[in-house]
């Protein structure tokens, strides 16, 4: 055998026996160790948790009147259709080399987590290509899509003889601007899909260039501009479920969640409005995130679950339940935005998104602030829940310094 083939022979052999040792906790049940067992200075966690408990955001715990006392509340169609919920305390979890070194406030409590809910949604595209449902991220969504039929309970009420020239279905991508949009656009936040969906125009959704201007501007080309509009992710959400067949919450559970260990009081809703029929069975398309209500409700530790797979390039155990690739691509920025990958992987390039943290870590944000944030480098992941987005940088600096003792 030749000697640079022995050597890598050996280097393969002892990366597959390191990694075949790596923790995977079971379901219930993540080990706790101390700081100073792992090598970490005890203080430095300690002051950490301590940071992240005393800046607690101070928005409403109630979230409805937080989002009316927001900009969100005050958009046109600005009102909730979704569940939303009364939060919890600043919540978190420190997890190094796969055990938990440290945690505060109430990680079983389930609480929203707004659009972290994106990267699970992001994950069921990725597993619509690896199951050969989707050709290719690349593809043009148009010819994917049958047309939608609503559940609207309420039309059984109304004289249909008043109604016989309306559509009973509609379309997602039936004007030339929407015909050009592929699944990757979707995923990016780059369509600028047009239209309306459950009652939310697209026009509506952080008009800041002000109402008038956004509603009468001409449609940028796919893939030219990012904007973040929960409109256009609901859309992926409704594409998504055509393409599955089935509910995303159940694809979520047996592709992911049941895999990982996942508690049993995670759940992921959609709109009072959001229900279609598909092959006869009623089925409600989630959101993508709790703009206006709804989207994944779950506990500190299925974050931490989820973002320890994704740590693991999708792996968990001796499975591959995100193909590799998946998280690459996920995790490649956006032509039109460097920082954000595909929903919700916001990177961290130039280390302009967490200043403290390697160029390599990325994190998943969601409005609260909810952060999960994943560490390769580091072998480390930080759940922080309720912490206000301008503090999240210093959380991660104090655990990082907690390495370095």
């Amino acid at each position: 055998m030749k000697k640079s083939t022995l050597t890598l022979t050996i280097f393969f052999g002892l990366f597959s026996i390191l990694y075949a040792q790596k923790y995977f906790p079971d379901k219930g049940n993540w080990e706790v160790k101390s700081p100073a067992e792992l090598g970490l200075n005890p203080d430095k966690i300690q002051e950490a948790i301590n940071f992240a408990i005393e800046h607690e955001s101070d928005a409403n715990p109630n979230l409805k009147i937080a989002h009316y006392e927001s900009a969100f509340g005050r958009e046109p169609f600005g009102f909730p259709i979704g569940p939303m919920k009364i939060r919890g305390a600043a919540t978190g979890l420190i997890i190094y080399k796969g055990y938990v070194v440290g945690q505060w406030g109430d990680p079983n409590r389930v609480d929203l987590t707004f659009s972290v809910a994106k990267s699970f949604l992001s994950t069921t595209a990725g597993l619509a290509v690896e199951e050969g449902l989707i050709k290719s991220e690349k593809d043009l969504v148009y010819p994917y899509m049958a047309p939608i039929y609503p559940y609207e309970p309420a039309k059984l009420m109304i004289n249909k003889a008043d109604h016989f020239e309306d559509e009973d279905t509609f379309e997602l991508f039936n004007t030339e601007h929407n015909r050009t949009i592929t699944w990757d656009h979707l995923l990016r936040q780059t369509s600028d899909w047009e239209g309306s969906l459950w009652g939310k125009p697209d026009w509506a959704d952080r008009p800041r260039e002000g109402v008038q201007e956004k509603r009468i501007r001409p449609q940028t080309v796919p893939g030219s501009v990012y904007e973040y509009n929960d409109t256009r992710v609901n859309v992926l959400a409704l594409a998504l479920m055509n393409v599955w067949r089935k509910p995303l919450p159940v694809v979520l559970k047996s592709k992911i969640m049941d895999p990982i260990g996942a508690s049993d009081t995670w759940r992921w809703t959609g709109y009072e409005n959001s229900f279609v029929i598909i092959d006869g069975q009623i089925m409600q398309s989630v959101s993508g995130g709790s703009h206006w209500g709804g989207g994944m409700m779950l506990s500190a530790w299925d974050q931490a679950r989820f973002g320890y797979l994704t740590l693991n390039d999708g792996k968990w155990n001796d499975k591959q339940l995100i193909p590799i690739s998946w998280i690459e691509k996920s995790k490649t920025p956006t032509p039109a935005n460097p920082g954000y990958g595909f929903m919700n992987y916001f990177l961290n390039n130039g280390q302009k998104f967490i200043p403290a943290a390697p160029s390599s870590a990325f994190a998943h944000i969601g409005a609260g602030t909810n952060m999960i944030y994943v560490d390769q480098e580091n072998d480390l992941v930080i759940v922080a829940r309720w912490i206000p987005n301008a503090d999240k940088n210093e959380l991660v600096r104090l655990v990082l310094e907690s390495l370095n003792k």
